[in-house]
C-alpha cells in the first residue's frame, strides 16, 4: 500500500503588495513550486496560507520565492516589518504633498475661474516645477516602478503598472511642452501619485484597523510564566517552560498555556473560547486553556500544551486560515481583476485613437491627456477589496464569539442555507445522558452494570460515559477487559472475563441476530414512551439485559430552533436514536414530526444530506464531529458542536465552541451581514469604473482628478467594510452578547 504523503501548512505575512493583481502573481509563482499544493494570498489581509509536501520543499526556499517576486515573506509572529511598511508609506504621503502643493498652486493658470488666484514668480519657473515633479516621480514614486517591473516579468498587468505608465506619461508629456515653451502640466503626474499614496495610506490604516478588530487573539498569549521550581516560584520566559512543569495561574492574568488543574479552584473567564461572557468555575481536574483568564483565587495547574498546540493558538490558526482562503465571490472578482489592468490599458488606447482619429484629429495633446485619465481612473483594488476584507471581519468577529470558521467560502454558503439537520445527542440535547435503569434477565442489575462498565471502558460515546459513571457510583469494582472494538452508530464488543460483552442500539442486535426476550421488550416499551434512549448487552451472544438513558434538552435549543425557522430554513432531526426517543425531542424543541429521521447510521445521515441536496436545497449538518463525520463532510457547510473540546476543531467547516444552537443563528445572521456588505463593495467598486471610465474617455475629468478618485474609491471600500463591524455589534448588542 502506498503511503499517503505528508501535507504541512505555511501562515505568512506579506509586505509590499499593491492590489490584488500582486495577491495573484504570487499564488500562480508559488503554486509551481514542486510540493506545494495549494496556495492562497488576501490582499486586505496581507497574508498566505500556503499547503505544502515538506518532503519536496521547505519553508524557506517558498519565502525565498515569493522574495524574488518584490516581496516581504515573515511566518506568522515573526513580522518584522508591517509597522515599519506603513511609517514608510507615511513619509512617501508626507513628503510628495509637501512637493506636490506648489505644483498644485501653478493649477491657478489652468482654469478661467482660479485666474484671479495670484501664483508666485518663483513657482512659476518651469526648471523648479521639473524638479519637483521629477522628485516626486522618480523618487517617492520609484516602488511603482519596480512592482510594475516584478509584474510584467511574471507577464501580469498591475495597478503599479497603471500608475508607473500613467504618471511617466504625464510627466514626459509635460517635459516635452516645457522644451517646446507651452504650458506646464506637471502638477498632473505629481498629484495623481500623491493622490494615488494617499489613498494608500488610507486604506493601509483602515485594513490595519480591520485587522486589528478581526484578530485579538494576539494579545491574550502571554510572554511569561510563574513555574513551581524547586519548591519555589521563578516568573520565567514562556520559551522556558515544558509539557509537565507545574504552574501558578495568577489572578487577573491570562493563562500561558493549556492544562489541567492540580490545586485549587477558582472562577474563569473563557469568553474567547466560548463567546460567554458569565464566568465558569473550575477546579482540580479539569482542563483550562491558555488565554483564559483567572478571576477568583489564583491555582496551580500542570502544563499539557504550549505554544502553537493550545488551543488559543489553534483558534487563531484556523480563524487566519479562513481569513486567507476565498469565497467563490472573491474567486470570480480575482478572475476579473486579472484580466482588468490589460483592458484598460487596450481601452486606453482606443481612447487616444479616439480623439486622434475622429473627435481632434491630428490634436495629440488632447487625445494624450484623456487617455492618461481613462488609465489613472481604472481601478482594480476597490474589486479586489470588495469581498476579503468583510470577510476577515466577520471570522474575526465570529471567532471572539467561540464561533471558528476554516474556509471563508463557508461563511459564505451559511448565508444562503436553506436546509439545516440536526444530530440529537449533544446537539440538541446536552450530550451527557444519565442511566435511569438497568433490566437484566439473569443476575443483579448491578452485575450487569459491572460488565457493561468494563467493557465500555475504551469507548467515548456518552453512553459509554454514564455507563462507567453509574458504575463508579455504585463502588463497583470494574474488571479489565480486552479486545475492544467500536462499530460507529451501532454499538461495541469487548471480552471480560473470558466472556464476549457486546453492547449496542436495536439495530445492532438485529444485526447480530440476538433474540430479544419480551421482558426486555416491555422493558424498552416502557422507557421510549417516556422519551428516553434503550440500548442492549448480549453475553456470548444471548442477549442479556437492556439499558435506558436520559438526555436533557439543552435550554437554548428551543430557543435556537424556532429563531432559526423564523428565518425560513427548514429543520431536520436525524438521530441513530429509536423513533419514540427522537419525536420526544422534537416536540419540545418544536421540530415537525415529519421532519424527525431515526435509528439513523452514520452513513445513512450522510446519504439524507446527499438527498436534500439533490432537491436543490443548500444543506447544513450540525453534529458532534464523531459518529456525524460522515454527514458533516458531505454537506455544503458541517457545524461541529465543540463543548470547548479541541477535537471538534478538526471537523466540520465550522465549530462551536460552545455546544449552543443559538451560536448557528448568530452566525446565520452574520454571515447575511457580511455577504450583504460585500454586495455592496462590489456595487460600488463597479459602479465607480462604469461611470468614471467614460467620463475620462470623453473629457468629463482631468487626469489628476482620474488619479484622485482612483485612490479614494478603494478607501471607500474599505470604509464600507467597517461599517459592517457596527452592524454586527448592534445585532450582538441586541441579543445582550456584547
Amino acid at each position: 500500500m502506498q503511503q499517503q504523503s505528508v501535507v504541512d501548512a505555511l501562515d505568512l505575512r506579506i509586505h509590499g503588495m499593491s492590489c490584488t493583481a500582486c495577491a495573484t502573481r504570487i499564488e500562480r509563482a508559488v503554486g509551481k513550486l514542486a510540493g506545494v499544493s495549494g496556495v492562497s494570498v488576501h490582499y486586505a489581509a496581507k497574508s498566505a496560507y500556503i499547503t505544502y509536501s515538506p518532503e519536496q520543499t521547505a519553508p524557506a526556499a517558498i519565502i525565498e520565492r515569493i522574495g524574488q517576486l518584490g516581496f516581504q515573506a515573515f511566518l506568522y509572529g515573526k513580522d518584522e516589518a508591517g509597522d515599519m511598511e506603513l511609517d514608510s508609506l507615511r513619509v512617501r504621503v508626507f513628503v510628495s504633498v509637501l512637493f506636490t502643493l506648489p505644483l498644485l498652486w501653478t493649477m491657478a493658470h489652468h482654469y478661467e475661474w482660479l485666474r484671479g488666484i495670484p501664483v508666485p514668480l518663483l513657482i512659476q519657473e518651469p526648471l523648479l516645477q521639473f524638479v519637483l515633479a521629477a522628485i516626486i516621480q522618480f523618487f517617492i514614486g520609484m516602488p511603482f516602478y519596480f512592482g510594475a517591473f516584478y509584474a510584467l516579468r511574471e507577464r501580469i498587468a498591475n495597478m503599479d503598472v497603471l500608475v508607473a505608465i500613467g504618471t511617466t506619461a504625464a510627466f514626459a508629456y509635460s517635459y516635452i511642452s516645457m522644451m517646446k515653451g507651452g504650458p506646464l502640466y506637471f502638477e498632473t503626474s505629481a498629484v495623481v501619485i500623491t493622490a494615488v499614496l494617499l489613498g494608500k495610506l488610507l486604506e493601509a490604516s483602515a485594513s490595519a484597523r480591520v485587522m486589528k478588530e478581526s484578530d485579538s487573539f494576539a494579545s491574550l498569549q502571554a510572554t511569561e510564566a510563574i513555574v513551581m521550581r524547586g519548591g519555589s516560584r521563578e516568573r520565567v520566559p514562556l520559551v522556558r517552560v515544558r509539557v509537565g512543569d507545574q504552574l501558578i495561574a495568577a489572578v487577573d492574568e491570562p493563562l500561558p498555556a493549556d492544562g489541567v488543574i492540580i490545586e485549587g479552584h477558582s472562577t474563569f473567564d473563557e469568553s474567547f473560547l466560548t463567546g460567554e461572557s458569565a464566568l465558569v468555575a473550575r477546579s482540580a481536574g479539569d482542563h483550562v486553556y491558555a488565554g483564559t483568564i483567572v478571576r477568583g483565587h489564583e491555582l496551580r495547574i500542570r502544563v499539557t500544551a504550549l505554544g502553537q498546540a493550545t488551543m488559543l493558538s489553534r483558534i487563531a490558526a484556523l480563524t487566519r486560515q479562513a481569513q486567507s482562503t476565498k469565497s467563490s465571490i472573491g474567486r470570480k472578482v480575482d478572475r476579473i481583476s486579472g484580466i482588468f489592468v490589460p483592458v484598460m490599458l487596450l481601452l486606453s488606447v482606443c481612447t487616444l485613437l479616439l480623439w486622434l482619429l475622429w473627435l481632434e484629429p491630428g490634436s495629440w495633446g488632447t487625445a494624450s491627456i484623456h487617455a492618461l485619465a481613462v488609465l489613472l481612473a481604472a481601478c482594480p483594488c476597490a474589486l479586489g477589496l470588495a469581498a476579503p476584507i468583510s470577510l476577515v471581519l466577520a471570522t474575526g468577529k465570529l471567532a471572539r464569539r467561540g464561533i471558528v470558521m476554516k474556509e471563508a467560502g463557508a461563511l459564505e454558503r451559511l448565508a444562503q442555507l436553506d436546509t439545516i439537520v440536526l444530530d440529537k445527542t449533544g446537539t440538541l440535547t446536552e450530550g451527557k445522558p444519565a442511566l435511569t435503569e438497568v433490566s437484566a434477565l439473569s443476575g443483579s442489575p448491578s452485575a450487569m452494570l459491572r460488565l457493561a462498565a468494563s467493557a465500555e471502558a475504551g469507548s467515548q460515546h456518552p453512553f459509554a460515559a454514564a455507563i462507567k459513571n453509574a458504575a463508579r457510583r455504585a463502588g463497583l469494582v470494574i474488571p479489565v477487559s480486552a479486545s475492544f472494538q467500536s462499530f460507529p452508530g451501532k454499538g461495541i464488543e469487548a471480552i471480560v472475563d473470558g466472556k464476549r460483552i457486546e453492547i449496542g442500539n436495536a439495530g445492532f442486535a438485529a444485526e447480530r441476530g440476538w433474540q430479544i426476550n419480551r421482558i426486555l421488550l416491555r422493558f424498552a416499551e416502557r422507557r421510549e414512551a417516556a422519551g428516553e434512549t434503550v440500548i442492549y448487552a448480549a453475553v456470548d451472544g444471548e442477549c442479556a439485559g437492556a439499558f435506558a438513558f436520559t438526555d436533557q434538552v439543552k435550554r437554548t435549543s428551543t430557543e435556537a430552533v424556532s429563531a432559526i425557522a423564523e428565518e425560513g430554513i427548514r429543520l431536520l432531526l436525524a438521530t441513530g436514536d429509536h423513533l419514540s426517543a427522537a419525536l420526544s425531542v422534537a416536540e419540545t424543541t418544536g421540530i415537525a414530526r415529519t421532519d424527525v429521521h431515526a435509528s439513523m447510521l452514520p452513513e445513512h445521515k450522510a446519504e439524507l444530506i446527499r438527498k436534500l441536496q439533490a432537491e436543490g436545497r443548500v444543506t447544513a449538518m450540525v453534529g458532534d464531529g464523531w459518529n456525524d463525520a460522515p454527514a458533516l463532510a458531505a454537506a455544503d457547510v458541517g457545524i461541529a458542536m465543540g463543548g470547548g473540546t479541541e477535537a471538534a476543531l478538526d471537523a466540520g467547516h465550522m465549530t462551536l465552541l460552545r455546544s449552543r444552537l443559538t451560536g448557528i443563528y448568530e452566525a446565520l445572521q452574520i454571515s447575511r451581514l457580511t455577504v450583504r456588505n460585500i454586495r455592496q463593495n462590489l456595487g460600488f467598486a463597479l459602479l465607480y469604473n462604469v461611470v468614471v471610465i467614460p467620463f475620462a474617455a470623453f473629457g468629463g475629468i482631468e487626469p489628476w482628478m482620474a488619479g484622485t478618485a482612483m485612490a479614494l474609491s478603494s478607501v471607500s471600500v474599505v470604509l464600507n467594510a467597517l461599517r459592517l463591524n457596527g452592524q454586527m455589534n448592534r445585532f450582538l448588542r441586541r441579543r445582550g452578547q456584547v
